[in-house]
């Protein structure tokens, strides 16, 4: 009896020692950045320096929607937190942003970084630890091409972008055009966007003139563009230099038309203007914030006064929706959440199952690039807006 009573023992004692060892095998397959209670995301992003408010009103957005989330408990009661840090739009610090998120905070994904220059800068450390890399602030190629399945853009590029600009430019009668462009990867890859456009139309460049990146210094560039007086100058750059260049060239006596590509900062830059604002032309890549057409904007609007903010604009709205997207990828990768399951589930998304309130998004297992969708719009009086 007793000698049976010692196997007893001796079986529940390995069988506990199993269970120990299954706990621990689990605990170590457990995937980065992810707990029974929380998600964590990484962003890096200018939240100082003259690119500030691009960083800050993306973050914005997507962070009300993911509050609005957490508070209903989460997906599979797990919390969503993003973690941000400052890059000032500056590719060195973002990579070491991206290196500190991935190997100190061991984040699961990197979520609204803002930039070309700092997400090519990122692009090799998240490819080589297969991090997914979701809804960069950037319509560039080479976040495009070659594919990279770590990467989804929510955006339409900068080629859908410029060519959306030139036609409605040469169209227009104008084809006298010129390029103040960013001199980094950003305004190089605007610029290839917008030579692109112009030879489909056999139409040439009439000039370029460049500033460096968080730099104000337009001085040469005027110089070299107001003796060619052209039609329009369609610029690559962000809000304080394009404000910088034409209330420069406004005073030289340039009275032609300037075009601006989304990543400029919309609201910033109509800011910045002041009196010299109507009348600037701006491409967007979502819809107008301010009007209730699309489904996604009543939401958009109704979240974001329920947190307190009343400063709608562009760049917040392109956050709030990449929330919303990346949130239904993490309901459908279900409880076991992975990084592969999460981009198996985001490559499952596009408008015949899922509606982002009338804005198209469109992903598959060979296409990452979600929006094509390209609207204008034009600077009015009291840096306000109309399409």
């Amino acid at each position: 009896m007793m000698k049976n009573c010692r196997l007893s023992f001796s079986t529940l004692a390995s069988r506990a020692v199993l269970l120990c060892s299954l706990t621990l095998s689990f605990s170590a397959l457990a995937e980065s950045g992810v707990t029974d209670s929380k998600i964590t995301l990484g962003q890096s992003a200018a939240f100082t320096g003259p690119a500030a408010q691009l960083g800050i009103q993306l973050h914005a957005g997507a962070k009300a929607y993911f509050d609005q989330v957490n508070a209903r408990g989460g997906v599979f009661g797990r919390k969503i937190e993003i973690i941000k840090l400052d890059d000032k739009y500056e590719a060195d610090l973002a990579a070491a942003n991206t290196k500190t998120l991935i190997e100190t905070e061991d984040v699961f994904a990197l979520f609204g970084y803002v930039g070309t220059p700092t997400s090519n800068a990122a692009l090799p450390l998240f490819t080589k630890a297969k991090v997914p890399f979701f809804a960069p602030f950037t319509g560039a190629q080479a976040l495009r091409e070659p594919f990279n399945r770590q990467i989804f853009n929510i955006r339409a590029s900068y080629f859908d972008e410029t060519e959306h600009l030139v036609d409605r430019l040469v169209n227009t009668g104008m084809k006298n055009i010129s390029v103040f462009y960013q001199n980094d990867a950003y305004g190089k890859a605007g610029l290839a966007g917008v030579e692109r456009a112009l030879k489909k139309m056999n139409v040439p460049l009439l000039d370029t003139a460049t500033v460096e990146r968080n730099s104000v210094d337009v001085a040469k560039a005027v110089e070299k563009l107001i003796a060619k007086r052209p039609d329009a100058i369609i610029q690559i750059s962000a809000y304080s230099s394009c404000a910088a260049y034409i209330k420069e060239m406004r005073k030289a006596g340039y009275n032609g038309q300037f075009y601006n590509v989304s990543f400029v900062g919309s609201q910033a830059l109509a800011n910045t203007l002041g009196k010299e604002g109507p009348g600037v032309v701006i491409s967007q890549v979502v819809p107008f914030p301010w009007k209730g057409t699309f489904p996604i904007v009543t939401e958009y609007t109704r979240v974001m006064n329920k947190a307190g903010i009343t400063d709608l604009n562009f760049s917040s709205l392109e956050g709030f929706i990449a929330a919303k997207v990346f949130v239904e990828g993490l309901k459908r990768a279900g409880h076991g959440l992975t990084r592969a399951s999460l981009i198996a589930s985001l490559e499952s998304i596009n408008t015949s199952n899922f509606d982002v309130g009338g804005f198209d998004v469109n992903f598959s297992g060979t296409n990452h690039n979600g929006s094509k969708y390209v609207d204008m719009t034009v600077i009015t009086k009291d840096a306000k807006f109309h399409n």
